[in-house]
């Protein structure tokens, strides 16, 4: 931090504090307040006896030591100023007070280092004297700000996107970027951590990471893979605790939290408060054991992006493995049907959590849930397949698989149920038999009708009882599967799939449902970028201010909605690119918004880097030269190509 004081019309001293506190409450949102909110015990304070203060503090839970040291140098001419200093020593706080003289018109500049360290950082024998010791060691700020912008230049070629639209969804687009970031950097490669739904920037969900790596991880992953395998590695490193999750629910295999934090264990609240009516409700997120679906669909496609072999025999197919066989004691056979089931769990869809005539929460057949087990259980043989065969010998035995158990999965990838009604894909079974909802009556009440469970709550009322949706639910298949893939599911599954059943679910459920999660916008503006290009940019722009304007009345200051900015980023990305990883290798098929006139970005697949050049008209993808780059198979606009390291190919669209 570099601060310059000039006096024009006036000279005398100014009284300057520099301070570190390791008393910070965190009381940033309102409704939180009552509760514990204040997570340092204060340990030490320290000073240098010249320039440097130091506080020391270890959080209440975890017991991690944290050290900040902070050094003030005051400058004048670009040289050091002798001023009078006062060591302040408080609990849990300590800071230098200054008197500087000010001459007129003579400007001094106060530099102040800090340096932060924790006793989970590695290479360091103890928090406050590596602390003190970077912050002294630090150059002076100009050197600094330097390597800072280098830092940011290199990230910048790297994940840049450059579109010909309007600058202000193109600033908005840089500013998603950033924030993540901000949250996840080649810096967190070497530390355990995953990404959080808020990410670091408030204290709404308490830092505590869900699904949302869905739809963070594909930007990732086409730009800095290492990133995306190190967070996947946050869920491989609490793959024991998800063993004893599953146990504890009487389940095999793995089952992962809704919400998880440093253990791994659920954090998910089992009441919460509604603002609206100041009433605590049942909380039953956690039966969304849908997560463990996106962790398994995260695993195959970074592997898809990477054709990292080593990852997937050493970290991801066990992984797959534990999360398969969790899905598999949670189905069950329906001898009536000849159909294996899934009962008791939520989707994505957080407005049905219960049937309204049952006491017990959970819905049955969710197609989803349902569907997703389904491609979960095939890629994860696949996987056993696809990976070396002396360490699929030691998976087996380290997990105790046989060829029964893997053969007793078949049934279910032949007989999972799926659940249909007015020609469509049912969100749960029984969804036709909730009623209708008043969409015209709510919105001239209460004009915003984004959180309908609040204000139905409020009423006395409940979203379970009515064919509403706060967020994309069988939708998502949509976003994650393309219409092949889908419809080799189906037939698979003895059912019949194709694009008219896409739309009329689609249409169905987008006059159903009230986008009352940030995520839902970039679901529906995916799924109708081909369809209904108007209704899916103005979704998409939508999604794209949705923090600028805190479009949900108050969230945003709580904690930016991380997946919805990376969700945007990864519209322009791979939807408007239509860029897919097929067998045969990696599919191009832009659709370019007019809106977005010209878009220029870089991706890196399997180890070589892409250059694309897209218009509404044409496209040119060109292979960075490389020592160790490989051709490329590419599906651009319909035909095959073979594309070498240091060439190019232009297509035109008709």
């Amino acid at each position: 931090l570099q601060t310059t004081f000039e006096a024009e019309n006036w000279s005398g001293d100014m009284e300057v504090r520099s301070a570190v506190d390791g008393t910070v409450v965190n009381a940033g949102v309102a409704r939180y307040r009552k509760l514990a909110s204040n997570h340092l015990e204060p340990e030490e304070t320290w000073t240098d006896g010249s320039d440097m203060v130091a506080v020391v503090a270890r959080t209440r839970q975890s017991k991690v030591t944290v050290a900040v040291a902070a050094r003030t140098c005051i400058l004048e001419n670009g040289g050091s100023v002798d001023a009078d200093r006062t060591f302040v020593d408080e609990p849990g706080f300590a800071a230098h007070d200054f008197t500087v003289r000010l001459e007129q018109n003579q400007p001094i500049t106060i530099d102040k280092v800090i340096a932060l360290t924790t006793s989970r950082d590695r290479g360091i024998a103890d928090p406050l004297r590596s602390a003190a010791t970077w912050a002294g060691r630090a150059p002076d700020f100009d050197t600094m700000l330097g390597a800072h912008s280098q830092a940011w230049d290199a990230l910048w070629r790297r994940f840049r996107l450059e579109a010909e639209t309007d600058i202000e969804r193109m600033r908005a687009l840089n500013l998603h970027i950033f924030h993540l970031l901000q949250t996840v950097s080649k810096h967190t490669i070497d530390l355990d951590v995953g990404v959080p739904a808020r990410g670091w920037h408030g204290e709404a969900y308490r830092g505590h990471i869900f699904w949302d790596e869905l739809f963070i991880f594909p930007f990732l992953s086409l730009h800095l893979p290492d990133l995306t395998r190190s967070l996947l590695l946050y869920r491989f490193r609490r793959l024991p605790e998800a063993r004893w999750n599953a146990d504890l629910e009487g389940l095999a295999g793995a089952l992962y939290p809704w919400q998880s934090g440093s253990t791994g264990r659920e954090e998910s609240q089992v009441v919460h408060l509604n603002p609206q009516s100041g009433r605590w409700v049942p909380d039953n997120s956690r039966l969304q054991r849908h997560v463990n679906l996106a962790i398994a669909y995260n695993v195959w496609q970074y592997v898809a992006f990477t054709d990292d072999i080593d990852f997937l025999a050493f970290y991801g197919a066990e992984m797959l493995v534990e999360i398969s066989r969790m899905l598999v004691d949670l189905t069950s056979y329906n001898r009536s049907l000849d159909r294996y089931e899934i009962l008791g769990v939520m989707g994505p869809d957080e407005y049905h959590d219960s049937y309204p005539d049952r006491d017990e929460p959970g819905l049955d057949n969710n197609t989803y849930t349902n569907v997703m087990t389904v491609w979960t259980l095939l890629r994860t043989r696949e996987a056993l397949e696809r990976i070396p065969e002396y360490r699929r010998v030691e998976l087996w035995h380290k997990l105790g698989l046989s060829r029964e158990e893997l053969d007793s999965w078949e049934a279910i990838t032949q007989k999972m149920r799926v659940v249909f009604h007015d020609d469509v894909l049912s969100q749960f079974e029984g969804y036709d038999q909730l009623e209708e909802f008043a969409w015209l009556d709510y919105q001239e009440r209460y004009g915003d009708i984004q959180r309908l469970d609040r204000i139905l709550e409020a009423e006395g009322d409940s979203t379970n009882r009515y064919r509403l949706s706060k967020q994309a639910d069988v939708v998502m298949l949509f976003y994650l599967f393309s219409i092949e893939e889908l419809t080799s599911l189906f037939e698979r599954l003895g059912y019949e799939f194709d694009e008219d059943l896409v739309a009329r679910t689609v249409e169905y459920y987008e006059a159903r449902t009230s986008h009352g999660s940030t995520l839902s916008r970039i679901v529906n503006s995916w799924v109708l970028a081909r369809s209904d290009r108007s209704r899916s940019w103005d979704l998409f722009t939508s999604a794209l201010m949705s923090d600028i304007a805190d479009i949900q009345g108050g969230t945003t200051p709580e904690g930016i909605h991380l997946g919805a900015m990376a969700g945007t980023v990864d519209l322009v990305q791979r939807c408007y690119t239509g860029i897919e990883v097929r067998p045969h290798g990696l599919k191009i098929d832009p659709s370019i918004p007019p809106e977005l006139g010209r878009l220029d970005c870089r991706i890196r697949y399997r180890r070589q880097w892409i250059e694309l050049h897209l218009t509404p008209t044409s496209a040119e993808v060109a292979l960075e030269p490389g020592a160790f780059a490989s051709p490329i198979e590419m599906e651009i606009c319909g035909e095959m190509y073979t594309l070498e390291p240091g060439s190019s190919h232009v297509v035109e669209i008709g």
